[in-house]
């Protein structure tokens, strides 16, 4: 059983992706921001991270995702850094062209358009765990 944290504002993104991996037999515990999402990341240590990228900020989650694996900023996330992390947005749909320089240059292991459906999510899920 994998466990993933996801962290998104889109109670319906949430619910959807819960109900789809719970059902794939995974343990999902969720957050509506990153702020909630850090103390998740502490309470539940996740195996990958479903990752937003526009929640209380337009680039909260590209923001996050540096965080995590840099470690210049936040040394207490240094024993999350190489948790996977599958980010999960439309950000290509509010801003295109803003939106490319950003994601060449995110740590993270898989970009995906949001909405996705469950039986890629799945898939997706499966594919970073097994390739870590």
């Amino acid at each position: 059983m994998v466990t993933v944290l996801i962290i998104d504002d889109d109670t319906d993104i949430v619910l959807a992706g819960q109900m789809a991996l719970e059902y794939a037999g995974h343990k999902v515990v969720s957050a509506r921001n990153t702020t909630i999402g850090r103390q998740m990341l502490v309470k539940h240590r996740p195996d990958i991270l479903v990752l937003d990228v526009m929640m209380d900020s337009p680039t909260e989650g590209f923001e996050f995702a540096k965080q995590l694996r840099t470690q210049t900023s936040d040394p207490d996330l240094a024993a999350y850094r190489d948790i996977p992390i599958l980010m999960l947005s439309s950000v290509y749909n509010a801003t295109p062209l803003a939106a490319e320089t950003e994601i060449a240059n995110l740590p993270v292991e898989l970009f995906v358009d949001k909405p996705i459906d469950p039986n890629d999510l799945i898939a997706k899920v499966a594919w970073i765990f097994e390739s870590q």
